[in-house]
């Protein structure tokens, strides 16, 4: 049994950058394990460590050497190691001294394929000990650091200056140099409460001792789960609940070692205030969890953390409620100010902002985007009116002081505004939903107005930026036009709008002036969209032969293209299905082989299995059709698997190429008849069995 030992290393530093804590240690143990693994040495779990002031990584029962190991080295084929004398030539030599051996001591290795020399080696596996700093070293170099920084005179670089490092194998040090730092066995708990050194005895210790005498949470999943309670607690404490959102919990968490909650009020005149507008100001400028009613409505409270347990936390109360006061000030004073001036007066100061240099001003993409709406509008028989009014308005509220101070409220002050000066309220909700969904499971718009407002946005922006040739490459994006495209595909299939994507994205390129390849840029941009479509699909529990089949035939709206995926997802479970799916890979490969063109006019058949499938073939045909026009997909499958016996008896009975050739050809046009009735809803070939 391979002997283990717990390792701990640990790089102590100034406070690391809050936003990136999390990434930046997931990142250090993902790096250690896939160095170990590429070492061959094993281990149970790998436990990632961060706090503000140090990043750690304790591994697990890890192999305390790599396994002893044979190697066989091939050489040079038998033909080329002797000389015509007998002798081994210079190339058998020469494999030899890089074996560290002699000639005699080679072997010969023969396969199926020929005969070489070979050497075999028992290698020793290097101990742990003397791999792991290589791995911790080359682990910290891979970070996914945007600025490295130097520090004092030292050479190194990291996100921050860096003031020690423990690195431990069971009960020893593995002494190395990281970062310019002596590893040793001691670290530093909390900066005021415990600023004195603190041994770990053995890696098991590590947590423990950090906690007692350190007091240092040093889990950050831990933190955050308690500050979460203790949040929660204390807004219970003043009567209402925490508003808790996950990347300000995370932030807190990595801004405190010892987090201990305090509570705060600010003047009840601010809740006068859109409370989107008080959130973001406690939420992004102040790192404050907002306290709601049990309707949903603002409290005149809010919940901070202290990474010290003060013994007098009114002062800290005091000292943050002096701070966020002028900040809910400057807030209420961008309000007032704003509605000085309307949504409508701020269109013509659009023309000042440029949205891209090929595509003109942000006032040049309003004039498209209300175009764009009108014409969805009126595809949806919905009210023209509000859809120009609102595509009108979109983009005003950036020219507001409130967003230009808090740019994440972009679309929500335009509501609140919009509804301000007595704008229709679906007008107003759209300002909003233009932007949905925001981000990945979230809404989409829930206003007709709202919808076509996004819809037209997002395609005059993947329109535009395709024309201009800006299209996305690997993970550059900068125009989120993935977000935009699957933002656009959602709004259209969940909300079922029957919109041919194809054709909008023709009509929004025709918008614009400047020189491209119309054509060959619509192609671009709808395949796409369509790739995006793909991921979601298969998001959705669809295969990706089922998307395939469906995408042979090109449905070109993407609610259509749902239609037909969810009928031929349920077609395949069919008794008849895998049948007629090889009768048709069969038909397809015939038409395709077949030298002789298949028409649409069938003349004479001679074979009764024949005559009855074109018999059957062209009732089907007649039934179907209503079915289509419905785009009821799922009857008009379930109507062509009726087909199943009368075709596998056409096969069984019917040499398709038969040297009459018009009676091939006849035979091939039935073929052609049976594959367009399949093809008007997918081409079910696709599906793998």
């Amino acid at each position: 049994m391979t002997d283990t030992q717990h390792l701990l290393f640990e790089l102590g530093s100034e406070e690391l950058p809050p936003k990136t804590l999390l990434k930046l240690s997931n990142a250090l143990l993902n790096n250690i394990v896939q160095g170990l693994n590429a070492a061959e040495l094993t281990f149970t779990v790998g436990k990632a460590y961060a706090t503000p002031r140090r990043l750690a990584v304790l591994i697990e029962n890890l192999a305390t050497a790599q396994p002893d190991k044979t190697v066989e080295k091939r050489g040079p084929a038998i033909q080329a190691a002797f000389a015509p004398d007998g002798s081994p030539s210079k190339a058998a030599l020469g494999f030899a001294t890089s074996c560290d051996t002699t000639f005699d001591q080679l072997d010969r290795l023969k396969t199926d394929k020929g005969e070489w020399l070979s050497y075999t080696q028992a290698v020793k596996g290097l101990t742990t000990a003397e791999i792991i700093p290589d791995i911790i070293r080359a682990a910290i170099a891979a970070l996914p650091i945007a600025k490295r920084m130097r520090w004092g005179s030292f050479a190194t670089e990291f996100v921050r200056p860096v003031h020690w490092a423990v690195l431990l194998f069971g009960d020893k040090v593995i002494e190395t140099e990281i970062l310019g730092l002596t590893t040793g066995n001691t670290t530093l708990g909390h900066r005021f409460h415990a600023p004195q050194k603190i041994t770990i005895a053995k890696p098991e210790d590590y947590e423990k001792a950090l906690f007692n005498p350190g007091k240092v949470i040093a889990d950050i999943d831990q933190r955050q789960a308690i500050i979460r309670v203790k949040a929660e607690q204390a807004a219970a404490n003043v009567g209402g609940i925490a508003h808790i959102e996950d990347d300000l919990l995370e932030e807190i968490a990595a801004l405190n070692e010892w987090p201990v909650p305090v509570t705060g009020n600010f003047d009840p005149r601010f809740l006068a205030l859109p409370a989107e507008v008080l959130i973001t100001t406690m939420q992004t400028n102040q790192k404050y969890f907002p306290v709601k009613n049990a309707d949903g409505g603002l409290l005149p409270h809010f919940i901070t953390f202290s990474n010290i347990e003060s013994t007098r936390p009114e002062s800290i109360q005091h000292g943050n409620e002096r701070v966020v006061t002028p900040r809910l000030a400057d807030a209420e004073f961008f309000w007032n100010q704003d509605r000085k001036k309307t949504l409508a007066e701020r269109v013509a100061s659009l023309d000042s902002i440029v949205f891209q240099e090929k595509l003109g001003t942000v006032a040049a993409k309003t004039q498209r985007v209300g175009q764009l709406a009108e014409t969805i509008a009126t595809q949806l028989c919905a009210n023209i009116d509000y859809a120009k009014r609102a595509a009108l308005l979109a983009k005003t509220d950036l020219m507001t002081e409130m967003v230009g101070e808090f740019g994440n409220l972009q679309g929500i002050m335009g509501r609140y505004y919009a509804l301000a000066e007595g704008e229709a309220p679906e007008v107003a909700l759209a300002l909003e939903e233009q932007y949905f969904p925001k981000q990945s499971g979230s809404p989409t718009a829930s206003s007709t107005t709202g919808q076509i407002l996004a819809i037209a946005e997002k395609l005059d922006t993947l329109a535009g930026i395709f024309s201009a040739g800006l299209i996305p490459t690997g993970d550059k994006d900068p125009y989120a036009l993935r977000r935009a495209a699957l933002g656009t595909l959602r709004t259209v299939i969940e909300n079922k709008l029957n919109l041919d994507i194809r054709s909008l994205l023709g009509m929004a390129l025709a918008a614009f002036s400047h020189d491209f390849d119309r054509a060959a840029t619509q192609t671009a941009v709808v395949d796409f969209v369509f790739d995006r479509l793909k991921g979601y699909c298969l998001d959705q529990g669809y295969s990706a032969d089922e998307f395939d089949a469906v995408m042979t035939v090109k449905p070109d709206e993407p609610l259509d293209f749902m239609q037909r995926l969810q009928a031929v997802k349920n077609f395949r479970h069919k008794p008849e299905a895998e049948a007629l799916v090889a009768a048709n890979k069969r038909i397809g490969n015939i038409l395709k082989k077949s030298a002789t063109a298949a028409t649409d006019s069938i003349g004479a058949l001679v074979e009764p299995q024949e005559i009855q499938l074109l018999a059957a073939a062209r009732q089907s045909k007649q039934d179907i059709e209503p079915l289509l026009a419905q785009r009821d997909y799922q009857g008009a499958l379930n109507r062509l698997a009726q087909l199943r016996h009368d075709v596998d008896a056409f096969f069984d009975n019917v040499m398709v190429m038969s040297d009459d050739l018009e009676l091939r050809a006849n035979r091939l046009a039935l073929l052609n008849l049976l594959s367009g009735q399949f093809l008007t809803c997918a081409d079910i070939s696709k599906l793998q069995s």
